[in-house]
């Protein structure tokens, strides 16, 4: 499996363990857009936070405690992490939602235990083998191997979901839904139904989620570039617009993100 980076969707990479992520195999890509692997050890007594701006999908996460279903986040969250641990995730396209029965707008900002017989067992096996330099790929690897087995192949529906992440992702300039549904060639309600099916949240929730991972890619990684320069490339009508789904999303401006060395004020619990 080839790794299969993407910058978007952490806020402060540099203050986050390692993570990698692996592609799925051919058979799974309707249903998983990457595996991703993160081991820590942090000092007694200390916290790492992350601080995210998630990706509008559903996690299938494993850890040592068991395996939850996470729903698709509402807006920025954080996790704090604290002693030695690892976690071994499925990043879950939207066909997926279907594939395992699930409504994400019901597991909005929540998880859920899920029942994967002999999946946990399969990857703490592979984490405690201590000649096992480099777990990631064989966890990934079993991991998809389980999800191939167990779940069903994407509808028509579901791949139609696929598209309009796909879309949103990669087109920059989409910053309304009209453009969105003009683009897919679907009405406006139609849009709206499948976004809500598939992925738990409007369209529009969708299309800011990803101009804002966006806008802080960029203005943490080319401190050249101005704001207003960014709300162009993104499709924004100027500087301010972008400003105000920046502090309505994540409750600081881009200029403090931009400014932002070590820590900012801890985001509240996502509920």
């Amino acid at each position: 499996m080839e790794s299969a980076p993407d910058p978007r969707g952490v806020l402060y990479p540099a203050r986050l363990p390692a993570i990698e992520r692996f592609s799925p195999g051919a058979g799974l890509q309707d249903l998983v857009s990457w595996f991703w692997l993160v081991d820590w050890n942090i000092a007694p007594g200390r916290t790492s936070r992350q601080e995210l701006l998630p990706f509008p999908q559903m996690n299938l996460v494993i850890e040592p405690e068991g395996i939850t279903l996470s729903g698709p986040a509402s807006g920025a969250s954080h996790r704090d992490l604290s002693g030695s641990s690892w976690a071994v995730s499925a990043l879950l396209r939207p066909a997926a939602a279907q594939a395992l029965k699930v409504a994400p707008v019901e597991l909005l900002d929540q998880e859920m235990q899920f029942s994967a017989p002999g999946l946990l067992a399969a990857i703490a096996k592979i984490k405690a083998q201590p000649e096992q330099a480099d777990a990631g790929p064989a966890c990934a690897e079993r991991f998809g191997s389980w999800l191939t087995a167990h779940l069903p192949a994407a509808t028509s529906s579901g791949l139609q979901a696929n598209e309009l992440l796909d879309t949103v992702a990669a087109e920059r300039g989409i910053v309304r839904v009209s453009q969105l549904a003009q683009r897919l060639s679907l009405s406006t309600r139609s849009l709206q139904r499948i976004s809500e099916r598939y992925l738990g949240l409007v369209p529009l929730a969708v299309i800011r989620r990803y101009r804002l991972q966006e806008a802080a890619h960029r203005l943490r990684e080319d401190p050249a570039v101005s704001i207003a320069g960014i709300a162009a490339e993104l499709g924004y009508a100027d500087q301010a617009h972008l400003a105000a789904d920046f502090r309505k999303v994540l409750g600081y401006s881009p200029g403090t993100y931009r400014k932002a060395e070590t820590s900012l004020p801890a985001l509240p619990p996502r509920h």
